[in-house]
Parts: structure tokens; sequence; C-alpha cells
């Protein structure tokens, strides 16, 4: 195949959504060198981004949701994963809790234990941790993020640098194996960086419609062992996780 045509079938393949070098290789039938070389020609050609491990469309990115959406979206499934959750949360535990509908309803459920400390940036948890029994929360501050609620920026990022929590559990756009956490803006994914960074261990809480999607441009990487918590059953959504060493996952029935 000549390489112009090879190249216009990358293109058209990445844009059907198959993004890794594995998968393109097999579908052309060339050499792993071969298709990161016309990767990194298509994306000096400005046709494409190159990611960790493939490529991705210029035009895949799109509008984060309303809040009202999110608000709206999967409310079962996440009251689910909020309960699983909790099964890993002990009295005087320190929590960090990310931004996000996931770890409000999970806010919900905090005063089921006692003692607890909580540092969130999740404007929709505060009015659930009111009444926490012998409990403490404590507000990163910062700038508000309307479209979520939450609290971001460089006084969020200092505050937390002097914190330390026993658990963290985050949300997330999209959740992708190998990657990390899949975010619409920079400063949410280091925020969520180094909540990891200052929390023992570590959880996500991700619905199915999460899994794999990595239709935004800023990610946070998951170095370290963590928890994936998630509905999902589909064994092919599920598999590249499993297979990551650092990843246990647990899915709710």
């Amino acid at each position: 195949m000549k390489v112009a045509k090879r190249r216009q079938a990358i293109l058209e393949l990445v844009l059907a959504g198959h993004t890794n070098v594995e998968t393109l290789c097999r579908h052309l039938e060339v050499s792993e060198a071969t298709v990161r070389r016309d990767l990194t020609a298509l994306a000096e050609e400005g046709q494409i981004l190159r990611t960790y491990g493939g490529a991705t469309h210029i035009g895949t990115r799109e509008p984060e949701p309303s809040l009202e959406q999110r608000s709206n979206q999967s409310g079962p499934e996440k009251a689910l994963l909020a309960r699983a959750a909790l099964a890993h949360i002990n009295d005087h535990d320190t929590l960090v809790l990310d931004g996000g509908t996931t770890t409000a309803a999970l806010a919900k459920l905090l005063n089921e234990r006692r003692g607890l400390h909580v540092i969130t940036n999740n404007l929709l948890a505060v009015p659930l941790l009111r009444d926490l029994p012998e409990g403490h929360v404590t507000l990163l501050g910062g700038d508000l993020r309307p479209g979520s609620m939450s609290t971001f920026g460089p006084a969020a990022f200092t505050m937390l640098e002097r914190l330390s929590a026993d658990k963290v559990f985050l949300s997330a756009d999209g959740v992708v194996a190998g990657r990390g956490l899949c975010e619409a803006s920079t400063e949410q994914a280091y925020l969520k960086e180094l909540m990891i960074q200052q929390a023992a261990e570590v959880f996500v809480l991700a619905d199915s419609t999460k899994l794999g999607r990595d239709r935004q441009q800023h990610w946070t990487p998951l170095k370290t062992d963590w928890t994936l918590i998630t509905d999902a059953t589909a064994t092919d959504v599920l598999n590249p996780f499993r297979q990551q060493a650092l990843v246990r996952v647990e899915t709710i029935s």
C-alpha cells in the first residue's frame, strides 16, 4: 500500500474510534514502526492528536455536559457506586472527596460513619456533610467551576499540598486503562493528581459510560495502586483494566 493511501486509511480508522497502535497495525497488516511513523506525520499535518499509545482525531473533543445533565444521568447507578464505596470507609478516616455528582452521592451516605474528616472541593457535597457525626469538613478554596460546582486553581492546589488523607474518591469525564482520568481542563486534571498524591488509597467511581471514554484532552495519570468501582459487567470493557497490574476492579451487583 502506498504511503498516502495508508495514511488516509489510518486517518479514517482513527475517525472511526480505532485509536491505539496495536489495533491500527492489525487492521492495516503493517509494522508498529510504520504506524507510529504515519501517526507522527499525520499529527505534524494537524490532522490528528498523538496520544500515549496511539492517536485521537482533533475533532473528537466534546463539550462538557451541563451540571443538570450530569445530575440526571445514571442516578441509580451512582447511588449503587456510592454504597459500594462506603464499604471501604471506616470510622475516623480522613477522606478526600473529589468534585462531581457521583462523589456527591457518596457524601450523602457519610453520616453512616463517625468521626470522619472530609476534605473536598465539591460544593454539591457540602450541604450533605453538615450533620456528620463527630465529623469535620475542610473545604478547599479557589476559583469556582460553575459547570461542576467545585473549586480549583492555585489556592486549592496550595491548600491540598499541606494535607493528607487515608483515602481519596475520584470521579472523571472518562477512565482509560493505562492512561488515567480524562478531564475537560488541565486545572481539573492537576487537582486530581494532587489528590492522588496526598492519599494512601485511591478509589475511582465510574459508571460503565465512563470506561474507555477519551473525548477530553487533559489527563490525570494513575501511577499507583488504585481501585475501580463500576457497574460495568462486559468482559471487553473490563479486561483492559484487569490486565493492568496496578488496578483492582470491583463491580457492583
